[in-house]
């Protein structure tokens, strides 16, 4: 491992303590008031992954500057391993981290990367250049204490113990081994994490996303990070991640954190979008000013330039997806930060991030709730304090319903990281038949870390076999990321129970891949397997793979569905007057029932106003 510890005199320099900013809060200050509404902002993730460069950094920043701040963005935050000079996405325990750190203990930026921070100056030039445009800087970084500190037996700034004292290898993340757990009671252990936070306020760092940190949720950290930075002396927000946070769980980061995450990695994916309505309405309930439950990072604009999943692309998300994906947040009140490269912006993705009318849901309403569900067409409201008025948001989540397993050429039992070999045989009878379906569903909790892979797929006839993965696909879709022929569906190998393969087909649930077979071949055979990328994981990974030989798919549902509300269930009466906030315009005057039409995986959002109030005129 290749580890770049700065010269002492440098390093020292970049912590010792500075004089507050003027900015900074008592330390005893509620730290609830430093985020009244939920945070809005960029982060480097989606498109850079962990590769983000200082002049990509500053290009979106300037872009915010001049589009965005007027509506209210305002933190741009450097996301997962910036003290790492050599990274690339994919795989991070692979690579030989060229990491850059101090002689505490604590990681600090990689030079090559972040030129300004060379001669010990850390992020301060670059939070300097962010506040000169009126934004506020963030960055990203891992729950404990580097495993390179430990090993190193690296002193811990203001006591006489070293990092090797304060960590446990136990809970340690399994998708990323920069780190180890830190032991709270030890002696050093709160003191490793004021020094991190004094450091983070003497760069000036007004946000910090803690990841590794929700789930599963270690309290005892989760404290210690708290007091640390009640003890900088600068309001730092804090953002816990990933999630789903534990709902036993709320009431302890209401009162530790200004938001938490409720889902895992959210990309451009319906199926993970309309998993946030049931995740959504169990969080709302714990919605407060200043602790706001986090729906993940809006996927939107020009996304993987160099990111996790790597293919430079738009978002995959339809325009009708995009207003929902919007809408939701928005009257959820979950904190925005947006994924895309902002340069690369089009007039439409800056529309959905400017209308002013839509941001103020976000903002400023109260009581939000969903209002009904009747399978899947929802409606969630919420009020306007200020005027008296009712938001109504409207969703068609209708799909195409899937035939059930039973009707399935074969059907694998319940795969998870328990099963024998994370893997199972597939041996189909595909006699006569013309179409091949592959499914892989998600197995009843969530369909996070749900990385599959049909290993060594191969169509039989006697002796003769073809490999599947060799033949192109009529149709592929997963419910993350981008099925992939001999790749995992992250992109690295595929890797199963230790074992790598050097044919298969990567994907990930909901995923359905369509093949249109050759003549003559009369059986199916594979192994379908459970991704490391998935069986790694703390949370997730629970899997079904089916196949069919016939459409799975029943008929389509309309392209619009009505959807009707009643003056009484939003606890009107008389006459009222509806507002589309996304054309802002005013449609028509109800009495008792409203009922627009909603295309399918599309929104609605409106403001409706007493007759003859102030806002409905």
């Amino acid at each position: 491992m290749l580890l770049r510890v700065l010269a002492l005199g440098l390093a020292s320099s970049a912590c010792a303590p500075k004089a507050v900013p003027s900015s900074s809060a008592p330390a005893k200050a509620d730290f609830h008031q430093w985020a009244s509404t939920p945070p809005m902002g960029w982060n480097s993730w989606d498109c850079y992954g962990p590769t983000v460069t200082e002049a990509e950094v500053k290009a979106n920043a300037d872009y915010m500057a001049r589009h965005l701040r007027p509506s209210g963005w305002e933190y741009v935050v450097v996301d997962i391993r910036w003290y790492v000079g050599n990274d690339t996405a994919h795989g991070y325990n692979d690579k030989d981290p060229a990491f850059s750190i101090d002689e505490y203990g604590r990681f600090v930026p990689a030079v090559n990367r972040f030129p300004s921070a060379a001669d010990g100056k850390g992020f301060r030039p670059l939070a300097d250049y962010m506040h000169a445009k009126g934004l506020k800087f963030g960055i990203h970084i891992m729950r404990g204490v580097p495993v390179v500190a430990v090993q190193r037996r690296l002193p811990i700034l203001g006591t006489t113990v070293t990092a090797a004292d304060i960590y446990s290898p136990e809970g340690q993340a399994g998708w990323l081994h920069d780190m180890y757990t830190v032991v709270a009671g030890r002696p050093g252990a709160q003191e490793y994490y004021n020094s991190l936070f004094q450091m983070y306020a003497s760069w000036g760092v007004d946000f910090v996303k803690v990841d590794d940190l929700s789930s599963p949720y270690h309290k005892a950290e989760v404290e210690m990070i708290r007091k640390a930075i009640d003890l900088a002396g600068r309001q730092i927000v804090l953002s816990t991640s990933p999630g789903e946070t534990p709902i036993a769980e709320a009431q302890h980061v209401q009162d530790h954190a200004n938001m938490w995450r409720t889902v895992g990695d959210f990309w451009d994916s319906w199926e993970q979008l309309k998993e946030h309505f049931e995740v959504c309405n169990r969080w709302a309930p714990f919605i407060r000013a200043g602790a706001y439950p986090d729906a993940d990072m809006l996927p939107l604009g020009r996304l993987g330039i160099r990111a996790e999943r790597g293919d430079d692309r738009m978002t995959r998300f339809t325009r009708d997806e995009q207003y929902t994906l919007m809408s939701l947040w928005s009257i959820f009140r979950s904190p925005l930060m947006f994924g895309g490269d902002l340069p690369s912006n089009d007039a439409f993705t800056l529309s959905l991030l400017t209308n002013q009318e839509v941001l103020a849901v976000n903002r400023h309403s109260t009581n939000n709730r969903q209002l009904f569900r009747q399978d899947n067409l929802i409606a969630w409201t919420a009020d306007d304090p200020a005027t008296g008025d009712k938001f109504l948001a409207l969703f068609n989540a209708q799909d195409q319903e899937l035939a059930p397993a039973s009707e399935a050429a074969w059907a694998g039992s319940l795969l998870t990281r328990q099963t024998l070999g994370q893997s199972q045989p597939v041996d189909v009878d595909i006699t006569g038949a013309t179409k091949l379906y592959l499914n892989v569903r998600d197995g009843g909790d969530d369909i996070a870390w749900d990385h599959a892979d049909w290993l060594n797929p191969v169509l039989r006839n006697g002796s003769k076999t073809i490999s599947l993965s060799s033949i192109s696909w009529k149709a592929a879709s997963a419910g993350w990321g981008q099925v992939t022929a001999n790749k995992s569906v992250s992109g690295a190998d595929l890797l199963v129970a230790g074992k790598r393969y050097e044919q298969g087909i990567g994907t990930h649930a909901n995923s359905m891949i369509e093949f249109d077979l050759p003549a003559g071949f009369t059986r199916f055979q594979a192994t379908a397997g459970l991704d490391n990328a998935g069986a790694a994981q703390n949370t997730g990974g629970t899997l079904q793979f089916l196949v069919f030989t016939k459409n799975p798919y029943r008929p389509m549902p309309v392209d619009s569905a009505r959807i009707p509300v009643t003056m009484k269930q939003l606890g009107l009466s008389g006459p009222c007057t509806v507002r589309d906030l996304w054309t802002g315009k005013n449609q028509e005057v109800v009495t008792d029932e409203f009922a627009p039409f909603v295309r399918r995986h599309g929104a609605r959002l409106y403001r409706i106003s007493k007759r003859g109030t102030a806002a409905s005129q």
